[in-house]
């Protein structure tokens, strides 16, 4: 029998749903990705491409959104910010991202990337159009608003339908894998002194969750990478830092184990199930429900650079993530009663920091990671598509000559400060050309390692790659002083998954 607040709850769906169909057409795009994907610049550089897609300025020059057909076709008229739709939610700062990315007050030595999302946001978009002779001919809008939310929030909606016990069960055993044995081994050294059976102390829990939190952060440095690893919150608390609802962590029980309601066990369980009632339902209710289109960004490169075990893991994680997704093919019906994603993008970020010749061996190893999860969401309807994509390219392709051998296919660009490749150490203002080396033609072959396949390891051709961070591009001002839109890789065709349709 469902809860009063799941009724009260598809009551209220039913009248935003109303709302948003009486104003027009509408989209809700959610945009997410594990830490360090992308997302800020992502949205960023959206906004300011369809804010300035028809600008004067742009006039003369070459159309930097080719692949986008109602801008290819001349039919876009323009792109506004409008107000902030929901009041409860913070607005994204697309202006300060911006500031950031050109070097506040103008000066270019001072730019930086954005601060990555640590919370939900929003901002909503108009675009006027002409559509196409049709059954409605003439101009029409499209309000557009994108949700921002930090992709460990995502990870967490699996937790809904897992037992307290199940849940342990399974993080146990993921922290026990020869990969992460390591970085867990102070907290399961703990745990297995602690008797679950025994009576409930704060301190316990408290030191149980600080050291599971620490080992999810060692998880997360940039030598592992590893990307599944909820409850989301312990990684970024917000508000919540402190409070019972995460001062929680696994112990070693089984499903159909009993306990006292004063004991260690029992306490956990309710407050792993507080997490659940009142972190990642209202979540789950009050935004990911609402949403119609989604991209998820994929900072494949990190995980590559940390190697086979970090690839296995983000597989891992993206299969967890699109189960999530209650996906299928959009309808008025379901857009009434139950809102369903019906376009998942997911997109391989930082393709600037490779050659063009292998952002198609990009694409392929995302959709290796993807495609048994995907194979499921598409059978209930949903389309879905992976794409290799940069929406703010911080280099350009050049020849360079080799030592004494025929020339390479280098990238150049201002590395990051402190981004080293060998001996070499990058202090954050020198141009330099870096050869990234090629992706493997086979995708299967960033999984392979000795450890896992001693039969079939990896070959030294197949795996030939290190990748760094790039500082942002220079920012381009037209004659009038007013900023370009940034250069980017494919964002063109990302738009044309993820709104195309519904600008016809």
């Amino acid at each position: 029998m469902p809860l009063f607040s799941d009724i009260l709850f598809e009551a209220r769906a039913v009248a935003q749903s109303l709302v948003d169909l009486s104003a027009g057409a509408h989209v809700r795009l959610g945009v997410t990705g594990l830490s360090r994907a992308g997302k800020t610049v992502f949205i960023t550089a959206l906004i300011e491409h369809l804010t300035k897609a028809t600008s004067p300025s742009l006039r003369g020059r070459k159309n930097p959104l080719p692949v986008f057909r109602v801008h290819a076709e001349g039919r876009l008229i323009s792109g506004a910010l409008e107000p902030q739709p929901d009041d409860n939610v913070p607005r994204f700062a697309y202006e300060d991202h911006m500031e950031a990315l050109a070097g506040p007050d103008g000066r270019v030595e001072a730019r930086r990337w954005p601060q990555s999302t640590r919370r939900i946001s929003e901002l909503r978009l108009r675009l006027e159009y002409q559509q196409k002779a049709g059954l409605r001919p003439g101009r029409h809008a499209l309000t557009l608003d994108i949700v921002d939310y930090p992709g460990e929030w995502l990870l967490d909606l699996p937790l809904l339908s897992k037992s307290f016990a199940q849940w342990s069960k399974e993080s146990f055993a993921a922290a026990s894998t020869a990969a992460r044995a390591p970085l867990s081994a102070q907290w399961r050294g703990f745990a297995a002194l602690k008797d679950a059976r025994a009576k409930f102390n704060e301190e316990d829990a408290r030191r149980a969750a600080e050291l599971f939190t620490t080992y999810l952060r060692a998880c997360r440095a940039e030598e592992y990478n590893f990307s599944s690893l909820p409850p989301g919150r312990f990684l970024m608390p917000g508000d919540l830092a402190g409070s019972p609802a995460l001062t929680f962590a696994p112990l070693a029980i089984e499903p159909n184990d009993i306990f006292a309601p004063d004991s260690l066990a029992a306490m956990m369980e309710r407050r792993y199930e507080a997490y659940k009632a009142h972190v990642v339902k209202p979540f789950f209710r009050d935004h990911f429900s609402r949403l119609d289109r989604q991209i998820v960004l994929v900072d494949a490169l990190a995980a590559l650079n940390a190697g086979p075990a970090a690839m296995r893991d983000l597989e891992l994680a993206l299969g967890d993530v699109l189960t999530a997704f209650r996906a299928g093919r959009g309808n008025v019906l379901s857009a009434l009663f139950r809102p369903k994603i019906d376009r998942i993008l997911f997109a391989a970020t930082k393709a600037d920091h490779l050659h063009h010749t292998s952002h198609d061996r990009l694409e392929a190893i995302l959709h290796h990671l993807t495609a048994r999860a995907i194979a499921r969401v598409e059978n209930v309807g949903a389309e879905v598509d992976v794409i290799a994509l940069a929406a703010v390219r911080a280099t350009r392709e050049a020849r360079v000559n080799g030592h004494g051998g025929p020339a390479l296919e280098a990238v150049i660009g201002v590395p990051l400060d402190g981004e080293r490749i060998g001996d070499e150490l990058f202090d954050g203002k020198t141009e330099a050309a870096i050869f990234p080396g090629e992706l493997p033609a086979d995708p299967r072959a960033v999984f392979r390692d000795p450890a896992h396949d001693p039969r079939r390891p990896a070959l030294a051709h197949e795996i030939d790659y290190r990748f760094v961070r790039f500082r942002p591009p220079v920012a381009t001002r037209a004659a009038d002083g007013s900023l370009l839109p940034p250069p980017h890789i494919r964002l063109d065709r990302a738009l044309q998954f993820l709104l195309g349709d519904k600008l016809t």
